[in-house]
Order: C-alpha cells, then sequence, then structure tokens
C-alpha cells in the first residue's frame, strides 16, 4: 500500500503550539510523529540497511555488528555505530535498553505482508514510547515503493524519490532482457561449504532467480522460512545446472577439483561463481536492497547479449548513489573478484 504523509498543528500548554505530523505507513497504520526525526532505529538487517541506503547520518546504531574489513565499504558516520540488536527474539530485553539508551525519535520496522505485521512485537513497541513505522515489502518489486515511503517518513523525499527510480528501472530493465532471451539457463544456489543446502523456487531467498526467468532447479514448496533445504550430489547431477552461484568461497574453492562436482554442466564449463558480500550480501542472507545489484551481476551472467552491461561500472555507480562510497580499482577488485567474474575468452 502507497503510504500517506499529512501534517497538522498540536496544541501546547499556554496557548503555544509545536509541529507534529502524521504518517499512514505501509501497513496502513496511522501514526503521530511529535518532532523533527533525527535518529532512527531499524531492528531488522532488511530495515536497517535500507535506512543505511537512505541517511546513515540517521541511524543510531547496526542490529548486527560490522566486520572491520567491510567498514572501509561504508560512509564513515555509519562504521562505528553501536550494535543495538532486535527487538524480538533471544536478547530482547537488554536490545530494547540498549536501543532506548540511544533515544531514537522513531523506530523502523520490516515486515513481509501487510496484514497485522508481528502483532506481539506491537504491544511491546507500543510501551516503549517511541513511534514506530512498518515498512512493507513483500518481494522486490515493493522496493521502490518502500525507498519512496522512506523518503517520505524521514523527510528526504528527493532521496528516496532517486534511489526507487535507480531500482525501478533495474527492474524493468532487467525483465525487457529476459524477455528477449529464447533461452533460460538453469541456476543451483549452492549453500554450505559442501554445496549441498538450496533453497525452494519460492523462497524469499532465492527471489533474483525467479526475477530472472524463474531459473532456480529447485522447484519445491519451502519448509521452513530459514531455508538451507538439504540435497544430495546425485540431485544435484540430475539437474545438471548451467551456471551454480555460492556465497561460500570454500565450496567454490574445492569444487572445481572435486571428482563428482566435475561432472556437473556448470563446474565442468568454468560457470561456478561466488556471490559478492562486501559490505553486505549481493544476493541473499539478509536479502535486502543489495539484491539490486546482485540482480544486474546475475543478469549479466546469465543473458550477456540481452543484458550487455559494464558490471564494474555499474558497481561503481551503485557503491556511489546507495553505499555513500566511491570505489577505486582496488577496492573495486576486492567487491568483484575473478571469483564472481566470467572467465574472459581467449
Amino acid at each position: 500500500m502507497a503510504s500517506k504523509l499529512y501534517l497538522w498543528m498540536i496544541g501546547a500548554c499556554m496557548g503555544a503550539s509545536i509541529s507534529a505530523y502524521g504518517v499512514v505507513d505501509m501497513a496502513d497504520r496511522n501514526v503521530t510523529i511529535g518532532k523533527t526525526i533525527q535518529k532512527v532505529y531499524a531492528p531488522s538487517p532488511y530495515g536497517s540497511y535500507a535506512l543505511y541506503a537512505m541517511a546513515p547520518s540517521m541511524m543510531s546504531g547496526w542490529v548486527m555488528s560490522i566486520a572491520d574489513k567491510n567498514k572501509p565499504y561504508l560512509d564513515p558516520s555509519a562504521r562505528d555505530l553501536p550494535v543495538l540488536g532486535s527487538i524480538s527474539g533471544q536478547g530482547q530485553t537488554s536490545a530494547i535498553e540498549s536501543m532506548l539508551s540511544q533515544k531514537p525519535d522513531l523506530i523502523l520496522m520490516w515486515s513481509a505482508s501487510p496484514v497485522s505485521p508481528m502483532s506481539q512485537t506491537n504491544q511491546k513497541l507500543e510501551q516503549l514510547g517511541v513511534p514506530y513505522v512498518y515498512a512493507v515489502a513483500e518481494d522486490m518489486n515493493a522496493y521502490p515503493k518502500v525507498f519512496r515511503f522512506l523518503g517520505e517518513v524521514l523527510d528526504k523525499r528527493e532521496r528516496g524519490e532517486k534511489l526507487a527510480t535507480l531500482m525501478q528501472t533495474v527492474l524493468d530493465d532487467v525483465k525487457t532482457a529476459v524477455n528477449k532471451a529464447t533461452y533460460k539457463p538453469k541456476v543451483y544456489y549452492a549453500e554450505g561449504t559442501d554445496g549441498l543446502s538450496t533453497e525452494c523456487d519460492d523462497s524469499i531467498h532465492v527471489q533474483i532467480l525467479k526475477l530472472l526467468g524463474d531459473v532456480n532447479v529447485h522447484q519445491c514448496h519451502t519448509s521452513n522460512h530459514k531455508g538451507f533445504e538439504k540435497v544430495t550430489l546425485e540431485q544435484v547431477l540430475l539437474y545438471d545446472p548451467d551456471v551454480i552461484i555460492t556465497p561460500e568461497e570454500i565450496f567454490w574453492n574445492g569444487v572445481q577439483n572435486h571428482p563428482q562436482w566435475k561432472e556437473v554442466r556448470a563446474v565442468r564449463e568454468g560457470r561456478v561463481y561466488l556471490i559478492p558480500s562486501t559490505p553486505f550480501n549481493w544476493f541473499d542472507r539478509p536479502p535486502s536492497f543489495m539484491r539490486f545489484i546482485g540482480l544486474q551481476w546475475l543478469a549479466n551472467l546469465l543473458y550477456p547479449s540481452e543484458y550487455p552491461i559494464d558490471i564494474q561500472e555499474e558497481t561503481k555507480r551503485f557503491y556511489a548513489n546507495f553505499m555513500h562510497v566511491s570505489l577505486d580499482d582496488a577496492s573495486l577488485n576486492v567487491i568483484l573478484s575473478p571469483k564472481s567474474l566470467a572467465k574472459k575468452k581467449e
């Protein structure tokens, strides 16, 4: 649901008045925000990363720790923010105390459904005395709406519109390229150091593969939201994928010389690619806004004729626009290692 923004004045004591405003958030909730927002906390990876893309200087903290090796690829204002954790699940009491110590003006929640998101969590949130809004993204197609909503809530409409437009352009261009393709390469998503965990095609963790022509070889119904569906090597051999993508460098390093994996078409033809993950994963875990550069990366690998982008230049643009950093060649080579790229033909 698209957001709506409205303003009004609230009377204060002695006849004075202060400005306040309200929003109808993406879960169709009316939320009153009593002052200008300066600090925001997002207690989920999806919201935390999206908030970083919008306005790193407005972040109260991270929901998860940031590895030291990834900090150079972040805006300086966000590199050393405290880790505040989630407000649900284990450790929630200490996380709530840590969050409140940072005195956020707003809490940004995240939901995959606009229908009564996280009712138990809402009861806890109501007791905190901090206004909270929901961003709702059922899939990647909803992200432009999310960023426009964040632009309204954070009073950064121009930036929200810019990022939303960039995302929509990627979605439209990739869809056009996929529709032009006469052959859809089969893809296996290899998780775990042995490569024998994967995701069903309807999982949130592989939405990129759905957008690229529903090319996931593992067609099934997701048994749980955590994923990591176990498969056997014999099953992978039967799938005989054209391409394998993996977040596991250990698996990538070993698969090339494994006697049985070498029988898989993708391995034989040298089409096993390591998913970029600096500073955040481009594909999954968490499946964040980084998937938009991941979508471009994989679209170019699967459909080089239909989607003939220069992924190195696109990566520089994406990191400048979304990550607030300018990449030199050395940094680009860390993010896009040879393991992530197609081998150049002799």
